[in-house]
């Protein structure tokens, strides 16, 4: 549905008639790209870590929902890189493989939202958690990828999926 990047350290990224993928870094022109961690809390305390989120990616249907309780929010606000449709990402297995446009992403975790989030809207930050029937904290705010195949990727270009091999494991924070 769009796509997104920002150079500098700040939490919305603007939307990108088109992006380019760089195996083994992220989105170039991104300040999140890099082999080794990125986001300035996981830098400050370890910054030799590999960087598991290159790539931001968030379910265009999350804004839906947010819509419902009050909250308008464009593509890019979150800090996505790529904003799909009609996908269920969060239901993903770890090491599922994207296609998109010609770059190759693959999953590695959750995105666990920080209080940033709340810059956007006051109480912005609850409504993209939530609880399963189990009392397990259910993460919404998208999942983070690293990038297998360098490519360019815009809005309207098909996703594949291909999951890895059973045993699947599921997406956890990262």
């Amino acid at each position: 549905m769009a796509v997104c990047r920002d150079g500098g350290h700040r939490f919305s990224k603007l939307a990108q008639p088109g992006i380019r993928l760089i195996a083994g870094l992220g989105v170039e022109g991104d300040a999140h790209s890099g082999v080794k961690v990125q986001h300035r809390s996981r830098v400050a305390a370890d910054p030799e870590q590999p960087n598991l989120r290159q790539v931001h990616l968030m379910h265009a249907e999350l804004f839906s929902e947010l819509a419902a309780r009050g909250f308008e929010i464009e593509a890019g606000q979150l800090g996505e890189n790529i904003t799909t449709r009609g996908l269920d990402l969060l239901e993903l297995p770890v090491g599922t493989r994207l296609q998109i446009g010609s770059a190759v992403i693959e999953l590695t975790g959750l995105r666990n939202p920080c209080a940033q989030i709340e810059n956007v809207r006051p109480g912005l930050l609850s409504a993209v958690l939530d609880q399963d029937d189990t009392g397990r904290l259910v993460r919404k705010a998208g999942v983070m990828g690293v990038v297998l195949a360098s490519g360019d990727v815009k809005p309207g270009d098909a996703i594949g999926v291909v999951l890895p091999p059973e045993p699947w494991a599921r997406l956890e924070r990262v």
